[in-house]
């Protein structure tokens, strides 16, 4: 298990000590987002007249929509990427029964072509049976 780390971190302009398990590069980074949506609402007048109360909830409003979006797109994204190796296995599958029948259709032309050269020796042989009864005639 990780060391717990303690880092301080300034937000909305107030110094604030978080401790957790994670790196105080990630902590940072929370305290980031936290000042950037603190930082976009302070820009609109209708929050700033709310008391601090409705601010702090129309927050935690905002980021848990931010969470259940983000949620909701790795779910989507989960379910595309097992369409997609779903996809993918099928058409492997697909690959693989073609290239069975390339090599059966292959090794039928082979059978074929033997097949083929046989029947053009025996024709020959009987053309020059053929022929060498016709001179004995």
């Amino acid at each position: 298990m990780s060391t717990k780390t303690d880092t301080e971190v300034i937000i909305a302009g107030k110094v604030f000590t978080l401790s957790g398990y994670e790196s105080e590069e990630y902590l940072q980074k929370v305290a980031s987002y936290i000042n950037n949506k603190v930082a976009e609402y302070s820009k609109v007048d209708s929050f700033k007249r709310q008391s601090l109360d409705t601010q702090n909830v129309l927050m935690q409003l905002n980021i848990a929509d931010d969470y259940f979006k983000a949620k909701n797109q790795i779910t989507r994204l989960e379910e595309e990427i097992q369409n997609k190796e779903k996809e993918m296995y099928d058409l492997k599958h697909e690959l693989i029964a073609s290239q069975i029948k390339l090599e059966n259709m292959e090794k039928n032309i082979r059978n074929l072509q033997t097949e083929a050269n046989e029947t053009a020796k025996k024709i020959v042989r009987l053309e020059t049976e053929l022929k060498e009864k016709e001179k004995k005639k």
